[in-house]
């Protein structure tokens, strides 16, 4: 992975005239998304209806990614970088939030919070992936060790953990419960708008078409996201700092990755993986997002991330403060081992 480094440069201000969004463009993007993606949720229920589950299932995977990229326009719209409306950004956000089972107002606050303390280490623990470092985690008695190590596993973070994340956690405001009755309405909103969705399904499709047709694409569309999450900010090269060290620009252009997908894919999660840019100027529509990259070829190489990297990524669960790099559980249980050795052979050399 390339771990290059642009010359210091005043990035906020030179990527601020890639602000402005265009209404038409969005509206296209937004059109592009949702239309394929009701012609498959409507061509699954069809399938459903002449008894073809088979088929419906098979439906779903392209579903989940035209859902994945409806979320990113959520993602933009919760960074008033949708539309140049606040209204309108905050609105579109709020409906698609329904289709998504996330509340668009009670993420908004902890995405920002995310965007604001990442990479430090002394202010972790708010919309992001929980991450040890090799101190904290030799600390910890053995069974939260163990909890530690189920909680990374990848069965767990893109399996089990986006399913109870998308299902149970954001039916709540977990974490701003205490903060007024903005979250609150936002979730319990969201509940009911869900519920009525859920009983408009029942109704036009039955329990079967529910189970077997929005349940797999929301929990594929869950894993997918998750799983795009993590490797933006979860690779050996990632960067972290104490809050004495912490540098906002720093933090985004080396903490957060420019993940290289197929165009494709690029195109379905909304060039998401150009996050490194995304996290130092966050008011860039997507769609504007490879114009940067075009503009300024030195960001190309900043926090460069492949998807066979990206794969190998999954198994690094701790930082260790001394390479400046994550580790996976095998590599610290190696430094570990070594660490004894060594501590024998000084014993047995007095």
């Amino acid at each position: 992975m390339s771990t290059s480094s642009s010359s210091p440069r005043p990035w906020r201000k030179l990527l601020a005239v890639y602000h402005e969004p265009k209404l038409s463009r969005s509206i296209f993007e937004l059109a592009v998304t949702a239309a394929p993606l009701i012609a498959l949720w409507a061509g699954a229920w069809i399938a459903s209806s002449f008894g073809l589950w088979w088929l419906a299932l098979l439906i779903a995977a392209p579903a989940a990614a035209f859902l994945v990229r409806l979320f990113m326009i959520q993602h933009d719209c919760g960074h008033m970088s949708f539309f140049k409306s606040p209204a309108l950004n905050n609105w579109i956000g709020r409906a698609i939030g329904v289709l998504t089972f996330t509340p668009y107002d009670y993420w908004r606050r902890s995405h920002a919070i995310h965007h604001a303390t990442c990479g430090n280490l002394d202010r972790r623990g708010t919309g992001d992936v929980a991450t040890l470092t090799v101190d904290e985690y030799r600390a910890l008695p053995r069974l939260k060790r163990f909890g530690y190590r189920l909680y990374r596993h990848p069965a767990v973070l893109f399996g089990l953990g986006p399913a109870f994340l998308f299902l149970v956690q954001h039916r709540l405001p977990g974490g701003q419960m205490r903060e007024g009755w903005r979250p609150w309405i936002s979730t319990l909103g969201t509940n009911a708008a869900i519920a009525a969705l859920v009983g408009l399904a029942l109704v036009l499709g039955g329990w079967k078409a529910l189970l077997l047709v929005h349940l797999p694409t929301l929990l594929l569309a869950a894993s997918i996201g998750v799983w795009l999450f993590y490797v933006q900010h979860q690779f050996e090269q990632t960067h972290y700092a104490r809050q004495a060290n912490w540098d906002f620009t720093e933090a985004g252009l080396h903490g957060s990755s420019n993940y290289e997908l197929p165009q494709p894919l690029r195109w379905l999660s909304a060039n998401i993986g150009v996050h490194h840019v995304h996290h130092i100027s966050s008011r860039i529509p997507f769609y504007r997002l490879p114009t940067v990259l075009r503009d300024f070829p030195e960001l190309r190489e900043v926090s460069k991330l492949s998807v066979i990297e990206s794969i190998r990524a999954a198994g690094m669960s701790l930082w260790d403060e001394a390479s400046k790099r994550l580790i996976s559980f095998a590599e610290f249980r190696r430094a570990e081992a070594r660490g004894v050795e060594e501590l024998a052979s000084r014993h047995n050399s007095r």
